[in-house]
This record gives structure tokens, C-alpha cells and sequence, in this order.
């Protein structure tokens, strides 16, 4: 199972900000979008850096509510970790684990085609395991 499997069942819809808008207006986006984490990006089709949940609340604990007047640049991370199509549904997750992060951009041809979060790796594997279990009765049964 690979990444391009994921994004073939989740589709490639990618929420973007712009480095220079507002905190207040990226936490409007996480909300409409009902996700957890943004790209940051100038053009649609680079990632700048990854803004996230967790960003904005440990700044509100540092900062207070001036938080939501800073720009995304401000609070994005810049070191973003990235895949491709081709990565392993194990290799993503060992990446997530090992980094403590919940959202991997996934770029190809240097192009933003997607975001895995670590909810889709979780309905994944458990398809996986059910797929499996489900194999292991049909088996047993049939004697």
C-alpha cells in the first residue's frame, strides 16, 4: 500500500494560506475545511511551510490573543517533511512517528499533489486489518 493509494480514495484536495494572512483568517480556513493543518504556500503549488492547530494554540498560551493578528509567516513551520506518490504506507508512518508529526505534503514532480494526515493512515491500516481478518476467516471456514 502506498501513498498514491491514499490520495486515489481521499482525492488530492489541498487547503492552502498565504504566508502573509492573517492568524485569525487561517483559523477560519481550518474550521470551514475541517482540517487540521494548512500548506502554506505563495502559489498553490509549493510548499512554503505547514501551519497547523498545535502551532496556533502553543502561541496562544506564549502570546495571548494577539496571536490572532500575526501573520502565518510568524508561526509556520518551515522544515516541513515531505513524500511522494510512490512512499510505503510504512515508510509515511515511521516518518510520523519518528518526526511527531500529523500531516505529511505529498509532492511530486516538485508540484504539491496532495496532504496525508495521520487519520488517513488510520482508516488505511484498518481496512488493512479487516481486509486481512476477513481473508484469514474465508480461509478457516473452507476447511
Amino acid at each position: 500500500m502506498n501513498v498514491r493509494t491514499i490520495l486515489n480514495t481521499k482525492g488530492s484536495t489541498i487547503e492552502t494560506v498565504r504566508p502573509t494572512e492573517s492568524i485569525a483568517d487561517a483559523t477560519k480556513q481550518l474550521r470551514n475545511h475541517n482540517v487540521g493543518a494548512l500548506i502554506v504556500s505563495d502559489s498553490g503549488t509549493s510548499v512554503d511551510g505547514i501551519i497547523s492547530e498545535r502551532d496556533i494554540i502553543r502561541s496562544l498560551a506564549t502570546n495571548g490573543p494577539q496571536t490572532m493578528q500575526m501573520q502565518v509567516r510568524d508561526l509556520m513551520t518551515t522544515k516541513v517533511h515531505t513524500c511522494t506518490p510512490a512512499d510505503t504506507v510504512a515508510n509515511i508512518m515511521a516518518t510520523m512517528t519518528a518526526q511527531r508529526i500529523r500531516h505529511l505534503p505529498v509532492i511530486a514532480e516538485d508540484r504539491l499533489c496532495g496532504i496525508i494526515s495521520i487519520g488517513d493512515v488510520v482508516k488505511i491500516r484498518l481496512e488493512e486489518v479487516e481486509s486481512e481478518a476477513h481473508a484469514l476467516r474465508d480461509y478457516i471456514s473452507s476447511g
